[in-house]
């Protein structure tokens, strides 16, 4: 049966029920069609559909065949083998030749696997890092510095900032005046006295600084059997923890407003954020115990009995609760720059990057 035939049976049936009482904001929900075509084909009944059945068309201005061998072929000459479209077109436009526009010469290009890179020297890798899991205390540190202000604008003092990332404890600090490798290699001594550490027990992340790299520190480590992990250059990501806890340092209440007058004031102060910070703060991160609860290897009882109220309180009140109760559920194990995971579009298939 006809386009044409097809279209006037329907114009028939939407005439017929509009008869009967129908109206068009009643009949196009069922019909699939819109009341203009109705009355676009009402008008035009007899004319077949004029639209092409054709899904790929070649447009006029299409390069032929020659054309895109020449184009691959000056790309690829001596003179513009290294160069991008956005150089080759210009330098071809000053010699009165033109062979096609800069988005044309990206598609063939591309199309050819010519465009990720031309150049002679080699194309540079993405370094991933290296993905680490704790699953208990003192597997995993990680450590920065950061800057304290003093009331001499451009002079700072330097805090020395150590952390297990399991339990988010801060295992060792100290202030100085300066950034040196051998002042953190006494702090790292201390925590492996205090956290009794063993050879090949901890695994030290922190960013690429100098006092972090420095040959004193480095050899430090090595002595006490800790290996050292790093970030990528200019990469704060890979170094999350350190860097959120030198937020919430700076961002909470207690933080003074005004510059510390001495080393003195800068570290009887640290020392009082260091003991609420373990002792006090109930941490997001794992599930709002204290780092120290959490270091102590208390947070799975802590979280069980948490459990057990919210369900006897739902129990006592069940209206109360629309769905289940909050998750008080214990944190197994923390990530230190995990795989991220995507799922596959085509296909039902999990593939992992490291990132």
């Amino acid at each position: 049966m006809s386009s044409v035939v097809v279209r006037q049976e329907i114009v028939q049936l939407v005439d017929e029920a509009k008869s009967n009482g129908a109206s068009m904001h009643t009949i196009t929900p069922i019909i699939g069609f819109s009341a203009r075509t109705i009355k676009r084909w009402r008008v035009s009944r007899d004319s077949e559909d004029r639209r092409s059945t054709h899904k790929n068309h070649n447009p006029s201005n299409k390069l032929t065949q020659e054309e895109k061998v020449a184009l691959i072929q000056t790309a690829n000459i001596q003179e513009y083998k290294n160069l991008s479209p956005h150089q080759i077109v210009p330098k071809l436009a000053d010699k009165g030749i033109y062979i096609a526009s800069e988005s044309t010469f990206y598609r063939i290009l591309k199309e050819q696997k010519q465009l990720t890179h031309r150049h002679k020297q080699k194309q540079a890798k993405k370094v991933k890092p290296i993905p680490r899991k704790a699953e208990k205390p003192n597997q995993i540190y990680s450590w920065d510095i950061t800057y304290l202000p003093t009331t001499v604008q451009g002079i700072f003092y330097y805090l020395y900032l150590f952390m297990d990332i399991y339990s988010r404890k801060i295992v060792g600090w100290q202030i100085y005046t300066e950034q040196r490798s051998n002042l953190a290699s006494e702090i790292m001594k201390d925590i492996a006295i205090k956290e009794s550490i063993e050879p090949n027990q901890v695994t030290l992340h922190s960013d690429n600084g100098s006092p972090m790299k420095g040959a004193t520190f480095l050899t430090t480590l090595q002595k006490l059997g800790i290996m050292p992990s790093f970030s990528r250059p200019s990469v704060s990501d890979d170094n999350p923890y350190s860097e959120s806890l030198f937020k919430t340092l700076k961002y909470t209440p207690m933080y003074p407003s005004n510059p510390f007058e001495d080393i003195v004031s800068a570290r009887e102060w640290c020392s009082r954020f260091v003991e609420w910070y373990n002792s006090s703060h109930c941490h997001s991160g794992i599930n709002f115990v204290t780092p120290l609860q959490r270091h102590l290897q208390q947070d799975a009882t802590l979280l069980k009995n948490r459990k057990t109220v919210y369900e006897k309180a739902k129990e006592k009140h069940p209206l109360r609760w629309s769905g289940n109760t909050r998750k008080w559920e214990f944190i197994n194990e923390v990530h230190l720059n995990p795989g991220k995971v995507k799922k596959n579009d085509k296909k039902d298939i999990l593939t992992v990057d490291i990132i």
